[in-house]
Order: C-alpha cells, then sequence, then structure tokens
C-alpha cells in the first residue's frame, strides 16, 4: 500500500442532458486525470455524494492505493490540494474488499426484484446450484409501487426500515437454501445480486429521494465491491457482495444482468432483449453497440389495468382457449402449491393476452377490440359490452370474471406501445425487424407469454418462431453467470459504459407508430403476414 494523494476537481452540476450518477461523476472526472476509476468504500458514499451536492461540485478527491486498486477515501469541499493528505486515510482501503469470490465455499445469486426476492445458491468450486429461493419482497407491505416506498423512505428511520426488509428478507432465503443444500450459511462466501436503481438504493441504504425528483439522478451506478458484514448479512468472515451497475435511474443493474444472461455484448450478429415489468424495457445490440428504451406497456401487460386482472400466483388464468367450432371456452389456472388446481380467481397477464389472440381468431372480437354480439358469453356491463371468463358459479370468489370493452381498448393500448417501442428502437440505428437473429424474451412475462399469441395480437413482430427465447428470470441468470465468473466483472462494466439510452420523445411520427399498431394485428397488414385478417 503506498500513501495518499490530493486532486481538485471541478464537475459539470447535474442536468436532465447529463444525469451521471453523483459519485460515477466524481469517478470519470478523477479516471480523465489521474488515469484511474477509484473505488468508493460503501459506508462513505451517502457522505461523499452529500459533500458533492454542497460544494457546487467542485471537491479535492483524496486516492489512496490498495489491493483492490486505487481507493477513494475522503472527499473535501473547495481545493485543498495543496495541503498534505492525512496519512491515516490510507487505512480506509482496508474497508473494501482485496479482490471477489474465492474459489471454495457456497455463494449467492440474487435478483432484488420489486415485488419478489428470488435467489439460487452455488457450490463455487464446481459451479453446482445447490438449492433456489423465492419470496415476495416485504417493502409491499410499504407500497406496492416504487414511488410510494420512495416517498415512505424520506420519514425518520424509513430508509432505514425499507432497507432492513430487504436484507432481513435476503438473509431468510440464503438461510432456507442452506437448510435444504445441507450447508450452514458460514459458508456463504459471495454474492452477486442485482435490482433496478431503486432497489440497488434501498438494498445498500443509500438515499433514493433524488431519483423521483428532476434531474433524477441516482447516487451511484458503480457500486464497489463491498463486505457482506457491512450490510448486516452474517455469512462466512471476509465474505463479499458485488451488484450489477446500473446505467441511470431509468436503468437499472436488472436489465444489466439481462444483457449478460442472453449474451447481447458477446453476439457478433443482431439480436433484442425484452424485459416486460413495471415498464416494458427493450435492448438492441451486439457486441459492437447497444441500445435501450423504455415505455409504460408492463403494467397492463402484467394483468394490472383489468379488474379482474391479478398477479401470476395459484387461482390465475394463464391461458385461455377457445374451441373453433363450438366456440366453448377452455382455461388453464395456475394450481396450488400441492398441485391442486383451484377455481379461477382472476386474470394474470398471459392469460388476458391470450383471451384477446383467441377471441380475435374466433371472430368473437374484430381487429378494433369490438366484442361481437353473437356469442353467450357477451354480457352487458356498466362500461359496455363485457366477455365473460368465468361465471359466478365457475369462480373462486363467486363473482363473474368478466373483461369488459373498455379494458380490452387498455389493453391494445399497451400492446401497441410495446411494438412502437420496438418498432421506434430499430428504425433509431436503421434496421429491421428481419436483421434480427434473436428475440428473447425475459421476465415471467417471457416465461408464460407465448409467441403466437404475442404476434397475433401485433404485440411482438413476426418473425420465424424459432428466434424467440424466452430468458425467464434474466436478472438472476446474469447474476449467476458473474458469480462463477466473477473475472468477467470488468466485461459487466463495460456495458453499462458502452450502452446508449434513447428517450421516446412523443412527436408526431411516434404517435403515429403507435395510432397504427393499436390494432390487431396493425392497421398495416403486411407487417404480420402469419395472422388472419377479421374486420366487420
Amino acid at each position: 500500500m503506498t500513501g495518499c494523494s490530493k486532486r481538485f476537481v471541478q464537475l459539470s452540476p447535474p442536468s436532465l442532458q447529463d444525469n451521471t450518477a453523483s459519485l460515477d461523476r466524481l469517478a470519470k472526472a478523477l479516471r480523465r486525470s489521474a488515469g484511474v476509476w477509484p473505488l468508493a468504500p460503501l459506508g462513505r458514499l451517502g457522505r461523499f455524494a452529500q459533500t458533492l451536492k454542497e460544494s457546487g461540485w467542485q471537491v479535492t478527491a483524496t486516492l489512496a492505493e490498495g489491493p483492490a486498486g486505487a481507493v477513494l477515501v475522503e472527499v473535501e469541499t473547495g481545493d485543498s490540494s495543496a495541503q498534505a493528505p492525512d496519512p491515516s486515510l490510507a487505512a480506509r482501503v482496508g474497508e473494501l474488499p482485496a479482490g471477489l469470490w474465492p474459489q471454495e465455499g457456497l455463494g449467492v445469486a440474487l435478483d432484488i426484484g420489486s415485488t419478489h426476492l428470488q435467489a439460487s445458491l452455488h457450490d463455487l468450486a464446481d459451479g453446482r446450484e445447490l438449492a433456489q429461493g423465492t419470496c415476495l419482497n416485504p417493502q409491499t407491505q410499504v407500497g406496492a409501487d416504487i414511488l410510494t416506498r420512495i416517498h415512505a423512505a424520506a420519514a425518520p428511520g424509513g430508509l432505514k426500515r425499507l432497507q432492513e426488509m430487504l436484507i432481513k428478507a435476503s438473509a431468510g432465503l440464503v438461510d432456507g437454501m442452506c437448510a435444504r443444500a445441507g450447508r450452514p450459511t458460514a459458508e456463504v462466501a459471495g454474492m452477486a445480486a442485482a435490482g433496478n436503481t431503486t432497489m440497488t438504493h434501498f438494498f445498500l441504504g443509500l438515499d433514493v429521494q433524488p431519483l423521483c425528483r428532476e434531474p433524477y439522478i441516482p447516487l451511484v451506478n458503480r457500486p464497489a465491491p463491498f463486505f457482506a458484514a457491512d450490510l448486516g448479512l452474517a455469512w462466512a468472515p471476509g465474505a463479499v457482495g458485488w451488484l450489477m451497475p446500473n446505467v441511470g435511474s431509468y436503468f437499472g443493474g436488472d436489465l444489466v444482468a439481462g444483457i449478460v444472461a442472453a449474451g447481447l455484448h458477446q453476439r457478433p450478429d443482431l439480436a433484442v432483449l425484452v424485459d416486460v415489468g413495471t415498464n416494458a424495457e427493450v435492448v438492441l445490440g451486439n457486441r459492437d453497440w447497444l441500445v435501450a428504451c423504455a415505455g409504460a406497456a408492463g403494467p397492463a401487460l402484467e394483468g394490472g389495468v383489468a379488474a379482474t386482472g391479478m398477479l401470476a400466483q395459484p387461482g390465475a388464468i394463464e391461458g385461455v382457449s377457445i374451441d373453433p367450432d363450438t366456440r366453448e371456452v377452455a382455461l388453464k389456472i395456475i394450481p396450488n402449491p400441492d398441485g391442486g388446481v383451484p377455481k379461477p380467481l382472476g386474470l394474470c397477464g398471459s392469460g388476458l393476452l391470450q383471451l384477446l389472440a383467441q377471441l380475435y381468431l374466433r371472430r368473437i372480437m374484430d381487429m378494433r377490440g369490438r366484442l361481437v354480439p353473437d356469442h353467450p358469453r357477451i354480457v352487458p356491463t356498466d362500461e359496455g359490452a363485457g366477455f365473460m371468463v368465468a361465471s359466478a358459479a365457475e369462480s373462486g370468489t363467486g363473482k363473474p370474471i368478466i373483461v369488459t370493452e373498455v379494458e380490452i381498448d387498455v389493453l391494445l393500448r399497451s400492446k401497441a406501445a410495446m411494438y412502437t417501442i420496438l418498432r421506434t428502437v430499430t428504425l433509431s440505428v436503421g434496421v429491421e425487424f428481419t436483421d434480427l437473429s434473436a428475440f428473447y424474451v425475459a421476465g415471467a412475462f417471457g416465461n408464460v407469454i407465448d409467441p403466437e399469441t404475442a404476434i397475433t395480437l401485433g404485440m411482438l413482430p413476426d418473425l420465424p418462431r424459432e428466434r424467440f427465447v424466452a430468458l425467464g428470470n434474466s436478472s438472476l441468470k446474469g447474476c449467476q453467470r458473474l458469480l462463477l465468473d466473477p473475472a468477467s466483472r470488468p466485461q459487466v462494466e463495460a456495458i453499462a459504459e458502452r450502452l446508449t439510452y434513447l428517450e421516446l420523445n412523443v412527436n408526431q411520427a411516434l404517435m403515429n407508430r403507435f395510432s397504427a399498431a393499436r390494432f390487431i394485428p396493425h392497421t398495416d397488414h403486411g407487417r404480420f403476414p402469419s395472422v388472419p385478417i377479421f374486420h366487420r
């Protein structure tokens, strides 16, 4: 270890045009002036960021060299570079792990989802998966949406409470997996985790308030590896963790992990990744370049708009088929954990989309989303005509499960938004859907959505079906790859720097594309040659 050195840096303040995270803004400036991207100890990130803001973005940074490289050990207001650095600050390099995971022991991959946490346990010696675990994110007790949680974190003790919820739930997942694998938690030596930018900040106990205030600046996008004990995780002595880097408040580490899972950053040919969650997020590119954008299609496609919509859980209708001759309805219902099939409680996103596709294909609904009034299951409602998926006697709630034309219209708007996002991204770089060699669909949505259904509705492009690949939980899979190949960390960090984010500016061209995509499958049927045409 060498001594400390000081550098005075003057940073441009954040703006909507430059929303680099606070600590990353400083690190980039130091890389330009000193040739190093310094790591910052987890316990000091909050204070360093506060100093940056209070100083008007003019600070003196003190660097020290440690086993893991250059470490940011102090940030002071103004220019104090002429003063000798305090030699005792060099000891702070010990607050960072010297490296990543050891070659033996247990490793944990963790997806910090806003609704669920999902994890897997691995033997680091041979990469074997020993157990899996999942649980509801306990923060949902505070609020189902991220914004509500951010507001709750502003209350006294709120941030600490929300962080403790995540840490306790994560520790519980690991305890359960270790018990099932017959291994002690004291063997857990490392963790690779990912979440959206807000969940990443919550997990690390970092201030989330700037994320919802203009210019929407994260505190950090590339957090350094940290000791698990710093978060209160009682695992092996010296156990370390690392979180996938974020790109900004709009693009989190879970999407970076998805890129890793799909191998998008290593492909010589063009491919696209779609992840439908709170938003619909799209990444297009290959090993040479990556572009991304996001839009608000997610909640509707997850069943969040219908009165009878619900999450994909036992009792949810996840599939619908209508006999082409009798037009009788058959339902596929998510079973109970014991294998029993309950009466239906509502429709999850895949069930809603399959319902719409079947209604269209069986000529019960036209290309505008209007129901044809000659089917016994079409009933009047307060919102106009509706299709009764299950009667009161057939449902598990004692109430009929009905989807109305108003809800169908919202769903068609959401599928149009999904297609418009895809079309806008491809047009922005001058490629066609036919240029795509693979189309990855991530998340629970990707597991259950049938490409045939999505193409019928005009939500996804009409490509050869074999090009569609369901990735499942791509965030978790990306973490698993990093966990078992820690040497790939520089490649992963490079993804965040290479990726270009496209803002979906609302202009006339975009609105025209959206309007054309509101019909089933599209006003331009030439885009969907495999889908039959039905209108009246």
